[in-house]
Order: structure tokens, then sequence, then C-alpha cells
């Protein structure tokens, strides 16, 4: 489907970003119907820091940690009327899930198709593979202004997962670099700003999700932090070894001031408005 989508961009691009808009007003439609959801609840509070200098008309590669399906829906609603709709990168095994594959296909979102050490030693051929679907779902998004949401962790945290992953972090899994590496040489300059965004839920962290949804939500915490992108976080990150040290070297610098910052964000007091 991805090749399909490719090639339908690359020959009908009027049409595709007539469609592309379509998308992203029914995008729009779902995040206001998210929003009036919660503000149905008279206990949720937001705190919020550094939405200014934010715009329509920009394009974002916004990376955020990970802590529950909550996420996606606070990113929704919170950034619904900042920046153009969420395009979130997706594992390639949601595309075959009933209704919901067919939906994420229709809002436009890049798939991104992981695969383990393992089977790479067994199937050195798959090797760059990932990253080469992570490039072809990109492309489209030349097209008009849009926000790519990359979860850097590539998967919600857990004490499970941090465990097994060996995390250095107290906060975060280790971060995957492939991604935003690909998408950040896919579109080149054309992304104006790296949005680092950073949240949790210091009442409900152990659940927040189902939470959210019976009501019992009470506080939300969200640090956006609007960066320029360097030159040097440019480059090919497959094949340049230097880089991709490089690379992430810069990500994991990243990934630990966002530990520190999560660090005091869930020891600090609950603040009144």
């Amino acid at each position: 489907s991805v090749n399909l989508m490719t090639t339908i961009t690359g020959v009908v691009p009027v049409i595709w970003r007539k469609v592309s808009r379509f998308c992203d007003f029914m995008m729009y439609c779902w995040c206001e119907g998210l929003a009036v959801l919660l503000h149905l609840n008279p206990h949720l509070q937001w705190e919020v820091h550094g939405l200014e200098g934010l715009s329509k008309k920009n394009w974002y590669l916004l990376i955020c940690n990970h802590r529950s399906w909550a996420d996606i829906v606070v990113l929704c609603v919170l950034f619904r009327k900042h920046i153009p709709m969420n395009k979130y990168f997706l594992k390639q095994q949601l595309a075959w899930v009933p209704f919901l594959g067919l939906a994420c296909w229709a809002l436009d979102m890049p798939f991104m198709k992981r695969y383990s050490r393992a089977y790479l030693l067994r199937h050195p051929e798959r090797r760059g593979k990932d990253v080469e679907t992570t490039r072809r779902s990109c492309e489209k998004f030349r097209l008009h202004p849009t926000t790519i949401v990359n979860f850097v962790e590539g998967s919600r945290f857990t004490q499970e997962k941090h465990q097994q992953t060996h995390s250095t972090f107290q906060n975060l899994l280790p971060p995957k670099a492939a991604g935003i590496a690909m998408a950040l040489n896919v579109l080149g300059k054309q992304f104006d700003k790296l949005l680092n965004v950073t949240l949790c839920y210091p009442d409900n962290n152990r659940q927040p999700f189902f939470d959210m949804l019976s009501g019992k939500l009470t506080r939300i915490v969200v640090h956006v932090d609007l960066q320029p992108i360097a030159d040097e976080l440019h480059g090919d990150y497959i094949n340049d070894k230097s880089f991709k040290r490089h690379f992430q070297q810069w990500l994991n610098s990243l990934w630990q001031e966002k530990d520190r910052l999560l660090t005091s964000l869930m020891s600090s007091q609950r603040q009144d408005k």
C-alpha cells in the first residue's frame, strides 16, 4: 500500500493535496470531539508551557516521550489549533488491524516496519528496508505543511520494558534514532522547527488512559521546547557511521535533559491555577 500511495502522490500531486487537506479536516473534527470529551471532566487541569511561536503554515518534526495511549489524545487536543495536523509514525502491524488500519491509512499516517536484530542477522538483505519504507512514507508530506510525530522510544514506557532494554534513564526507554534521522534526510530543510515535547500525568502515572476514559484524570503537564534544526542533523544515517554516531549522541543528550525534566515534573506539588 505504501508503494501505491507513493505512486499516486507522484502522478497526481494536485489531487493528492486536496485529499490530504480533506484528511486533515477529518482529523481536526476528531480532535475537536476529543477536546469536548476532555472538557466534560471538571477535575482536569492542564499545565502547558511553550506554545508561543507556533504556526499552521510551517513544517514540524515533533518528538515526544511515550507514557500511554492517552499521549495521542493529549497531543491531538493540545496542538489542533497551533500546528498542522499530526501525522504519527505507526508500526506496520497496525495497518492490518480491522478498521483501525484503514482509518490510519485514510488519515495519511506513515507506517514504519521494524526488524529485530535477530531477524536481520538471519536476513541481512532486509537491512535498511525499514528506513526505506520511512523514506517513501515521508515523500508525500512535501506537498503541504505537516507535523510528523515520532514517539522516539518506539513503545510505551513500562517498568518491564525499562528493565528489558537496560535503560540508563529513570523515566524513559532508550531513544531510537533511525526514524527521525530518516524523516530529516527525506524532507531536508523543509522542516522549519523541531518540537521537543515532554508530557506526564503526575497524579495518574500508573494508568492515565484508563483514568482519562473514566473521568479520573486530574492533571496533564506538557512542556514544549521549540528548537531550530541544525545543519549537522541532516545526513546519511544508514551509510555514514560518523554521522550516525553524532546523531545518536545528540538524541541521547536530548533524552538526558528530558529525563531530568520528567523527574522534576513527577515530583512537583500540584499547583492551583
